[in-house]
């Protein structure tokens, strides 16, 4: 996780937390994963480090965008807001996921509640179809708790660890 320890948190905060290990480890070929707020903050993201074994054997390539999180997380929310626009455009309702599939890798967005918005960065070779159902496990997990006063608390996490304050 980008917070190493959840010292401090509310039971909310560390359940998603949780929720966010627990995706990163269950499939294979995760390379990062970020969860952003609807205005487009990173509120919770995958700890490069942790996934490893995802990365076995593709030491010669690119391991994420340029390796950060907020990275990831600006892209996430600029195709979640593409898809929104184009969906209102073509009156078609909400959007409830979006594929990116490259020569190298993948990007699945995915709604949680309020706008936010789940993202993942895959491997080339990761199965579309396990990434996707475990990413509505998340968002059925998660969406019901992500509320603004957690989203608030998650930013403060963020920021505090970037600043390096103690809580």
């Amino acid at each position: 996780m980008t917070a190493p320890s959840t010292f401090g948190l509310s039971s909310e905060a560390r359940n998603l937390h949780w929720l966010l290990t627990n995706l990163v480890e269950e499939v294979p070929g995760l390379l990062s994963v970020a969860v952003v707020s609807s205005d487009g903050l990173l509120l919770l993201s995958s700890d490069p480090g942790r996934n490893a074994e995802a990365r076995a054997g593709l030491e010669d390539r690119p391991k994420g965008p340029r390796g950060s999180s907020a990275d990831l997380a600006t892209i996430v929310s600029g195709i979640g807001s593409l898809t929104i626009g184009a969906a209102k455009l073509m009156d078609s309702g909400a959007v409830k996921h979006t594929m990116v599939a490259m020569d190298e890798g993948s990007v699945f967005i995915m709604s949680i509640s309020d706008g936010s918005l789940l993202g993942v960065h895959g491997s080339a070779d990761c199965d579309m179809s396990v990434v996707a159902y475990h990413m509505a496990l998340f968002v059925g997990r998660a969406g019901h708790v992500l509320t603004p006063e957690l989203r608030s608390e998650l930013r403060k996490s963020l920021e505090d660890e970037s600043t390096g304050s103690a809580r």
